[in-house]
């Protein structure tokens, strides 16, 4: 398995090769050219100050006559092979001795024959390197009489080329290998980082939570590392909550299993008055009932939790579901000497959805609002009808939730810190069940002032 480290040096080192190549090529490109311009550029002088020379002191006589009499004062302007070419294209003196060239060599000397400036570069018999070759017009009385040709050997010119050449690749060798050399410490400062994060992952994979990713750099590695430590103590939250779930629940299902244990074995003694044997059977059935209650509780958790509750959906009358409510805790409320008001508005329509369900979660809601109110205070469900959607209120004026607690009070497993807290997984179950229903539900509180429970639901048509 290729490292990330080994792909990002290749992949550096890649970029910095052909960035360092294709400025070689263009660094030595350019000064080829300027050299060649700059002897081109010397030749043309050179030229033009002997044609100017002819055509003010030699143009009177012919050109074979000068050739004859005055070829002396071409040569003297150059250290150049100079050629005099007539207008047939035939070479009628060279400074060397050659007599003859090759038509296809000769494109600088047919622009010079028409009155132009040329040049050509190629190579020659006479010379292993290449040569460059600058034709110009010979003019006597405005009309051309021949050309004039200066040419030299560009050995000189190419040796200089290649010197700065060889030190421009030196150069670019030592910044590859600087280049290199920097972009393994940068695969370095990328891949430490990722390694602790690295470290720190397969560590909690193997339960180890307690663990923390050291950030570095704050960027997106130090992100990943903020998340896995942000997971890491999200986790240890759950199991702690977890724990604390466990803890309440074998204890509050101790308790009736306790209270049926030892009526059992008192009435198994036997007992005095039938008296006693009501009130031993009675509180055994209560305690069953709280058995039943929480172990069913339990089940829907786990219904919840692995994704297996499916709602039960038929047309359902929202107010006698109201109704029933009402009438199966106003004795409670009495006896509790709670203020129990119920109302709702004329006419709600009714709608598809799980009745059951509907009153697990009223009947929840207003339990703990029972609970957590004093006697004497007031427990209030409204119920009101804006299209399309139904809102139940649940108010109450009891010891409210703490502040701190609010925003994590239906979260699974969380129990509050008061006495009358429960196993921490009845809200959670509601809000389950009203997600399930497309709808929300909202608490607000205030401590010692009470507690709202808003419920929203849509209204559902036949599907």
């Amino acid at each position: 398995m290729k490292s990330i480290k080994k792909r990002l040096v290749i992949y550096f080192m890649f970029i910095i090769i052909i960035t360092v190549v294709t400025l070689e090529i263009f660094l030595i490109n350019t000064v080829k050219q300027n050299y060649y311009k700059n002897l081109e550029d010397n030749l043309y002088n050179q030229i033009k100050m002997s044609s100017d020379l002819y055509y003010q002191y030699f143009s009177d006589a012919t050109l074979y006559e000068n050739v004859l009499n005055n070829v002396d004062t071409f040569w003297r302007q150059t250290t150049a092979q100079v050629q005099i070419i007539d207008l047939g294209g035939n070479i009628i003196m060279d400074s060397i001795g050659v007599t003859s060239f090759d038509d296809t060599k000769m494109e600088d000397v047919n622009k010079a024959l028409n009155g132009q400036k040329g040049k050509w570069i190629g190579k020659v018999d006479y010379d292993s390197e290449q040569v460059m070759a600058i034709s110009y017009p010979l003019k006597s009385r405005d009309n051309i009489v021949g050309v004039l040709r200066f040419i030299t050997s560009l050995r000189e010119v190419n040796s200089d080329i290649k010197e700065i050449a060889s030190v421009f690749l030196w150069l670019g060798l030592v910044v590859v290998l600087i280049s290199g050399f920097v972009s393994i410490l940068f695969a370095n400062s990328i891949i430490g980082p990722l390694k602790e994060v690295t470290t720190a992952a397969e560590k909690m994979a193997l339960g180890d939570f307690k663990t923390k990713s050291m950030k570095k750099y704050d960027d997106e590695i130090g992100k990943l590392s903020d998340t896995l430590n942000y997971m890491s103590d999200e986790i240890l939250k759950r199991e702690q909550l977890k724990t604390d779930f466990i803890s309440s629940v074998s204890h509050e299902l101790r308790t009736p299993l306790t209270s049926i244990k030892g009526w059992a074995i008192t009435l198994k003694q036997g007992y005095e008055t039938k008296e006693i044997l009501a009130d031993g059977l009675d509180i055994i059935e209560k305690e069953s009932d709280r058995l039943t209650f929480m172990v069913e509780e339990l089940l829907d958790f786990s219904k919840f939790v692995s994704g297996k509750i499916i709602l039960e959906r038929e047309l359902v009358n929202v107010v006698d579901i109201i109704e029933h409510i009402k009438k199966q805790l106003t004795p409670r409320a009495i006896r509790d000497q709670i203020d129990f008001h119920v109302s709702y508005e004329d006419n709600l329509p009714k709608t598809y959805s799980d009745g059951n369900r509907l009153k697990q979660v009223f009947i929840n809601i207003l339990d703990n609002a029972f609970n957590f109110t004093l006697s004497g205070g007031e427990v209030i469900f409204e119920t009101k009808y804006e299209y399309p959607n139904y809102i139940f209120y649940i108010k109450d004026t009891g010891c409210g939730i703490p502040k701190e607690e609010l925003p994590r009070i239906k979260e699974k497993f969380y129990k509050g810190k008061t006495s009358k807290s429960k196993n921490g997984i009845g809200l959670s179950i509601c809000d389950e069940i009203v997600n399930l229903m497309n709808g929300s539900l909202e608490i607000k509180s205030q401590c010692n002032k009470g507690t709202e429970v808003i419920i929203t639901l849509p209204l559902q048509e036949r599907e």
